[in-house]
């Protein structure tokens, strides 16, 4: 039903989509940029749901709480606790590693606010993890969002991370002003 109601909102959004995550990925690491605007989430759950991808992805716990969490829990939501420190790289990479598919959305700019650097954890899940890092997107400028090159990590972060703000620079969030692609 979720994907039935998603292609209609594309439709009337005008947006379309390209690319798609190779079948033979299972597993990965799939990039959320940019991430500037609360209208980011709809439309990039609506695709992914076209796309019959089903995701994993964190939210503050906050979030989880009534009437939302059950949407949030639906569309893939694991509640994270921002007010403790922990180590929530090993445990993303425990979760992966659990799972013969999972799909793990993150937005390495952490926020909806200008983000002066990328944080780099996605890179180290998905290296610890041994999963390659897909590279989504929405284009507010084409009204396209959809999916780039896979990008297995190498260990040299600077190197791969180079690639991936290549593929990002010609790409337009809603909001310009909030996006910086210094990555490292």
């Amino acid at each position: 039903m979720l994907r039935f109601i998603s292609k209609i909102y594309i439709k009337l959004a005008g947006w379309k989509i390209a690319g798609a995550i190779p079948p033979e990925i299972k597993k990965c690491v799939l990039l959320a940029v940019p991430h500037t605007s609360n209208y980011d989430f709809p439309i990039a759950i609506a695709i992914l749901r076209i796309m019959n991808v089903k995701i994993k992805y964190l939210i503050k716990k906050e979030w989880m709480k009534f009437p939302l969490g059950w949407f949030f829990k639906y569309t893939g939501a694991i509640a994270v606790d921002r007010s403790k420190s922990n180590n929530l790289i090993a445990a993303i990479v425990d979760i992966m590693n659990q799972r013969d598919e999972i799909v793990m959305v993150i937005p390495p700019e952490g926020t909806r606010k200008l983000a002066r650097k990328w944080k780099t954890g996605f890179y180290y899940v998905a290296l610890g993890a041994k999963v390659p890092i897909v590279l989504s997107y929405l284009d507010y400028e084409k009204k396209t969002g959809g999916f780039g090159p896979a990008i297995y990590p190498t260990g040299n972060l600077v190197e791969d991370m180079h690639q991936i703000r290549d593929f990002y620079k010609d790409k337009v969030p809603r909001h310009p002003e909030k996006v910086s692609l210094d990555i490292i």
